[in-house]
C-alpha cells in the first residue's frame, strides 16, 4: 500500500500510525507459503448483544474496557492436540468495534514471557536511592503497588501454568553478568543448587554494599527572561534516572528477579543487552509458536524492549495478558486508567487476552 493513494482529507493521526506500521514492519504481506499448509478463514462478524466490560476482575490495578459495538468472530489459532484455551480481542476501527475470537493452542508449543519483573524495594537490597532517585515505576510507594500486583495477579497466574507450558521465561535489563549466572538459569544454561548458594551470596553483599544516595533536588535554577519555561525544565525534568539523584554506579548493579513472582528454578531469565534475534532464535528452535506475555511497564518495556512485544509479534502467536500488566502512571495513584489507555491502543495490532480467560485442559477437568 503506497502512502500517495490515501484520500484526500484522511486524519492526520492515523496517517502518521499507518506509516508508523509501514515503517517498522508492523504491517507485513503474508509470505508465499505452501497452500497446504494454509486454511481458509472466514472472518464473519457477529454482533454480541449487551456484552460485559472487559479486564474487570482487577479494577484495584486495572479500568474495565466498554465500547459501543463488540463482535464474535471464528476461532483464529487452532491447534492440533490443542489443551490451552484463550479466548482474546483486539480493536478495529473499520469494524467499528471489538472482535473477540476463541483460540486452541498446544502448550507445549506456547511459552509465558514476564517483561522486567524488577527485584526493587523488596528486601533483596536493590533500593530506589533517596531523596529523589527513581527506578521502576519511579517512587518507592508505586513499586510497593506493582509489587503487589505481581503478588495478587501475575504470580498465581504464572503457577497456574507452569509445568503446562514450554517455557515461563522472565527478561531483566544488561546482560548476564557473573552473579546472576550463578543465580538464574539462561538460555545457555542452568546454574547447579551450589552455585545459586552462592550467587544469592555475592548477590546480596554486591546490593547492600552500594550507597543509595544521591543529590537532593535543586534549590535554585538559572532562568533567562525570554525562554524560563526552557530553562526550567532543563535543569528540572520530570524524569532524571542519571547519576544525579541515583548515585554513579546504580544502573551497573546486578538488577535481580522480584521475589514476588515466585520464580522457579527452571524459569529462565532473558538479557536485553543480548538482543533479540538470540531469544527468537531459543524459541524457535523449541518449537515454541505462541507467547503469552506478561509484565512491566505497558507504555515501555513491555512493547519496545528485547521481550516486549514489538518484537516477538513478528515471529509468534501473541497474546498480550493485560491484567497481568500495568502502565506507568505519573500524576496518579492509580494504574487503572494508564494501564486501560495502553492496552487500548496495543489492541489495534495486537490480541488481548486477561488471566481469567487462558484455561488449560486440566483446570477445566476438576
Amino acid at each position: 500500500m503506497k502512502l500517495q493513494s490515501l484520500p484526500r482529507g484522511f486524519c492526520p493521526h492515523l496517517n502518521f500510525l499507518l506509516t508508523l506500521l509501514l515503517v517498522t514492519g508492523s504491517v507485513i504481506p503474508v509470505a508465499a507459503q505452501d497452500a497446504a499448509t494454509r486454511r481458509s478463514y472466514q472472518n464473519r462478524l457477529v454482533r454480541v448483544e449487551r456484552p460485559e466490560p472487559l479486564l474487570a476482575d482487577y479494577p484495584e490495578f486495572f479500568q474495565p474496557v466498554e465500547e459501543e459495538a463488540r463482535f464474535e468472530a471464528p476461532v483464529l489459532v487452532n491447534d492440533d492436540n490443542a489443551d490451552l484455551s484463550v479466548r482474546a480481542w483486539r480493536f478495529s476501527y473499520n469494524a467499528r468495534g471489538i472482535i473477540e475470537m476463541p483460540n486452541q493452542l498446544r502448550s507445549s508449543d506456547t511459552a509465558v514471557i514476564m517483561v522486567h519483573p524488577w527485584g526493587i524495594d523488596d528486601g533483596q537490597g536493590w533500593n530506589t536511592p533517596e531523596p529523589a532517585g527513581v527506578a521502576d515505576f519511579c517512587t518507592p510507594t508505586k513499586n510497593h503497588l506493582a509489587a503487589k500486583h505481581t503478588r495478587t495477579v501475575v504470580a498465581p497466574f504464572h503457577a497456574a501454568l507452569r509445568g503446562k507450558v514450554r517455557f515461563v521465561m522472565h527478561s531483566l535489563p544488561g546482560s548476564e553478568d557473573p552473579i546472576r549466572r550463578k543465580l538464574y538459569r539462561s538460555m545457555r544454561g542452568t546454574p547447579t543448587d551450589e552455585e545459586r548458594r552462592q550467587g544469592a551470596k555475592e548477590l546480596t553483599a554486591k546490593l547492600t554494599s552500594f550507597r543509595y544516595q544521591g543529590q537532593p533536588l535543586p534549590s535554585q535554577l538559572s532562568l533567562s527572561h525570554d525562554t524560563p519555561v526552557i530553562d526550567y525544565f532543563r535543569q528540572f525534568p520530570g524524569l532524571d534516572a542519571g547519576a544525579h539523584y541515583n548515585n554513579d554506579g546504580f544502573w551497573s548493579l546486578p538488577i535481580p528477579l522480584t521475589t514476588d513472582v515466585q520464580a522457579d528454578p527452571d524459569d529462565i531469565v532473558i538479557y536485553d543487552s543480548e538482543g533479540y534475534d538470540l531469544l527468537r532464535t531459543f524459541l524457535k528452535s523449541n518449537g515454541i509458536r505462541h507467547v503469552l506475555l506478561t509484565g512491566y511497564a505497558t507504555d515501555m518495556c513491555y512493547c519496545e524492549t528485547t521481550a516486549g512485544f514489538a518484537n516477538l509479534s513478528k515471529d509468534f502467536n501473541v497474546f498480550l495478558v493485560a491484567d497481568a500488566s500495568l502502565a506507568t502512571f505519573p500524576a496518579n495513584n492509580t494504574p487503572r486508567y494508564a494501564t486501560n489507555a495502553h492496552i487500548s491502543f496495543a489492541a489495534l495490532n495486537q490480541l488481548i487476552t486477561q488471566v481469567s480467560w487462558v484455561r488449560h485442559a486440566s483446570a477445566a477437568q476438576r
